[in-house]
């Protein structure tokens, strides 16, 4: 195995490099870069707030509830990338590289909890293990014990949160971890068998290491959803700093507070990127021979029992356990399941993702095009700089941008006073085009991965022949990247409008008012102790979730059987972590196609 950053190929390829073969065109370029630096104004917001304004009572805050905020951040997350990594890594290993009853059908389930968001799943658990629960209640029954007779955990508690967290959020290791197993070649795993280590051992030697960037990729992405969570530490009580910030600025009134909070929030997403990072080094790890696939490990008796349970467990806890139970409540009430107010809820919530995610993506077609016609250090910046949005939680963002478009409706409504004798109002606040703004900036990096692998894939000899013939640039971005993109453009804007369906904390904070989603509705109804009822909104989410996460279970199988192939955008919108370029450097990959693929 070899490192491919050391290696001669790598040094070739970047001197024959070069663009795909039609010329930049400026105003789109500057058009990109407009949108690129958009997607900052919330951090510049808080910056420009936090250390230009006086007030607030940050240092009152930090003597009191600072260190709840901060040690409660950090065991949560601890815990769930912990939890994640093993569940994720197990349950990879054994679904690609053991033969065992009910493997195929393991490897698609183990996905299903993508489509489970996290506040859902805790309403599910809140109402099974309280203490008037069905759980706790049949304990009773059965034992004639009293309240104080015994003990049960706690589920709203830290400990519950990260569990429920960890249920949830095991797919992205177990994704990453899985498509890095099965493109490993079975030279080195049985290298090592040969020389006498058993397959545990040549596991952790050989076949860990090799996934090792893969697996941390997941984690971080565990992690950075993990800091970004507020539907589930709310429902269950647990101080962090979601919670905090938006305590701190609807329920105190102190903005400044709130946005120092949220830039301390930030540091710690910068730091797990950080982390993630320094676990790769830099480096991408290769098997420079075409090696042949591995052969699985057949597994009988008590091993087959156990990887049995192994893989069933997380499916249970993360998605059959919660959705069943959902459904039992909901089916439990006499209740119209699409009365009026229902079926406007869902009409909101189409609306929103269903705009959001085209523009979303409309803003990742330009950013990517513009890369791909002027390639270069600029604009591969401004790209990745789009993408961090994705690493920053959504009560970040909404906080962010509720800073300047307030100052603008402010400033707008004095001057046309001034000027016309009329106010305009709140033009961009509490509207729309300001959640639509948030969604943007929140989920730009999964569509503009997977627009990025998709134009990766078409050849620049398509554009040179275009521009031959006549065609301009934008020509032939509609008569030829188009049709060939639209299976690309379908999964990303799939996965963007599921996305921004499940998103919370932003859209609660800048919807309009009176303005609710399904999931704003699950989430009051929850608060107000109402499982019942909320049942019916988690549900219609789930059951809308489930769409893209078929389609993913469908795809990674599908990868399974070309261990060297490049990622599809279907796989690279899903796992590609912010920043990165799922695809890698589409010049490149070309140049060396007869060398290396990365892991």
């Amino acid at each position: 195995m070899a490192d491919t950053a050391a290696s001669p190929i790598h040094h070739r390829t970047r001197r024959r490099r070069r663009g795909p073969g039609l010329p930049g065109v400026p105003w789109l370029t500057g058009l990109a870069a407009l949108l690129c630096l958009a997607t900052l104004l919330p951090l510049l917001a808080l910056l420009v707030t936090a250390f230009g304004s006086e007030g607030g009572a940050f240092a009152h805050y930090a003597e009191t509830v600072l260190g709840r905020y901060v040690a409660n951040t950090l065991v949560l997350a601890a815990l769930v990338g912990a939890g994640a990594a093993l569940i994720g890594v197990a349950a990879a290993w054994l679904v690609s590289m053991c033969r065992f009853p009910g493997r195929r059908l393991f490897s698609l389930l183990l996905v299903l909890p993508l489509a489970m968001p996290g506040y859902v799943s805790a309403y599910a658990y809140t109402y099974l293990l309280q203490h008037p629960g069905p759980v706790q209640t049949m304990l009773r029954d059965i034992t004639g014990w009293g309240p104080r007779d015994y003990w049960f955990p706690d589920i709203r508690s830290v400990g519950g949160a990260a569990f429920v967290l960890m249920m949830v959020l095991y797919p992205y290791v177990y994704l990453l971890a899985r498509t890095a197993f099965m493109q490993q070649s079975a030279g080195a795993f049985e290298a090592a068998r040969t020389l006498g280590s058993p397959p545990w051992r040549a596991f952790c030697g050989v076949a860990m290491p090799l996934a090792r960037p893969a697996i941390v990729g997941g984690l971080a992405l565990a992690l950075m959803e993990t800091l970004a969570d507020y539907g589930t530490v709310a429902h269950f009580g647990v101080e962090t700093f979601t919670t905090a910030i938006y305590r701190t600025w609807f329920s105190m009134g102190d903005r400044v507070a709130a946005v120092q909070f949220a830039l301390i929030l930030v540091g710690f997403v910068l730091l797990v990127v950080a982390l993630e990072r320094a676990g790769r080094g830099g480096r991408r790890f290769a098997d420079t021979r075409a090696g042949r696939p591995f052969t699985p490990l057949a597994l009988t008796g008590w091993r087959a029992a156990a990887a049995i349970f192994v893989c069933a467990a997380p499916v249970a806890l993360g998605f059959a356990i919660p959705a069943l139970t959902l459904l039992g409540v909901g089916l439990s009430i006499d209740v119209d399941w699409l009365d009026a107010r229902t079926v406007g809820l869902i009409g909101n919530t189409l609306t929103l993702a269903g705009v959001g995610a085209a523009v979303t993506v409309l803003v990742a077609v330009v950013i990517a095009y513009a890369r791909r016609l002027s390639p270069g250090r600029l604009t591969t910046a401004l790209a990745h700089l789009a993408t961090f949005g994705y690493a920053v939680p959504g009560a970040v963002i909404a906080v962010g941008l509720l800073l300047p478009l307030g100052a603008f409706d402010q400033w707008l409504h004095k001057l046309t006073m001034a000027t016309f004798g009329f106010g305009t109002g709140l033009l961009l606040t509490g509207t729309i085009a300001a959640v639509v703004f948030a969604y943007v900036v929140r989920f730009l990096a999964v569509s503009l991965n997977g627009v990025d692998a998709g134009l990766a894939r078409i050849a620049p000899s398509l554009d040179g022949a275009s521009r031959t013939l006549g065609a301009g640039p934008l020509r032939t971005f509609v008569r030829v990247h188009a049709p060939l993109l639209s299976g690309g453009l379908f999964t990303a804007l799939l996965i963007t409008f599921v996305d921004i369906m499940k998103e919370l904390p932003a859209t609660l904070i800048l919807r309009p008012f009176n303005f609710d989603t399904l999931a704003i509705r699950a989430y009051r109804l929850a608060s107000d102790e109402r499982l019942e009822m909320a049942a019916i909104p988690s549900l219609y989410i789930v059951a809308v979730g489930l769409l893209p996460v078929i389609l993913l279970s469908r795809q990674i199988a599908r990868t399974g059987q070309r261990p060297a192939a490049a990622p599809r955008p279907f796989e690279a919108a899903v796992l590609a972590l912010p920043g990165e370029t799922p695809a890698g450097d589409a010049a490149e990959r070309r140049a060396g196609e007869g060398g290396a693929q990365p892991l």
